[in-house]
């Protein structure tokens, strides 16, 4: 038995959903996980020696993450790395399978440039479009995107990429990870 944590930033819930998904699912098969929002993490602290294995999970929101991700990152670098660990990126853009490749997900690859912390190990899982959710400049802006990118536009869709399937081969890959 492994124990998990399962950070994440969620704006939109959906990223909460797929961190919930995976802790359920390795609960299931009698492994121990937590999960925890950064700022929760922030806010109360970590203890880092209760896991085998971390997964730090960000959706994807105008082209980066949130600027909080990279400040955790900073501040607990040297945490992240000393430990079997995962970060996972969650973005619409992956509703395309060749964007669910690392090395084709240019979100993915920005975050790896730019963030403090390099991960070993790196996850794309495809998000969600959920326009009557979003706040009305938020899904003005994700229509023009998608209109660029031949995405859905109907101010009207709910539409969930997430092969949830895939969430749980990710999560027991997790546990494959612990030394």
């Amino acid at each position: 038995m492994k124990s998990v944590l399962v950070l994440y930033y969620s704006r939109g819930g959906h990223t909460a959903r797929i961190s919930r998904a995976m802790a359920d699912h390795l609960m299931s098969e009698g492994h121990q996980c937590e999960m925890m929002h950064i700022s929760e993490a922030k806010a109360e602290g970590v203890d880092w020696a209760k896991y085998d294995v971390v997964a730090l999970g960000a959706c994807v929101l105008y082209g980066s993450y949130h600027k909080s991700v990279f400040e955790f990152v900073e501040q607990h670098q040297a945490e992240l790395s000393a430990k079997a660990s995962s970060f996972f990126s969650v973005n619409v853009v992956a509703r395309n399978p060749e964007k669910r490749v690392p090395e084709n997900n240019k979100y993915l690859q920005k975050f790896i440039e730019l963030a403090a912390w390099k991960p070993t190990d790196v996850k794309v899982i495809a998000g969600k479009v959920d326009y009557p959710a979003w706040r009305w400049y938020d899904r003005m802006m994700i229509q023009l995107i998608m209109k660029i990118t031949n995405g859905p536009t109907d101010p009207k869709a709910v539409i969930d990429y997430t092969d949830w399937e895939d969430v749980k081969v990710y999560a027991d890959h997790l546990v494959s990870l612990a030394k």
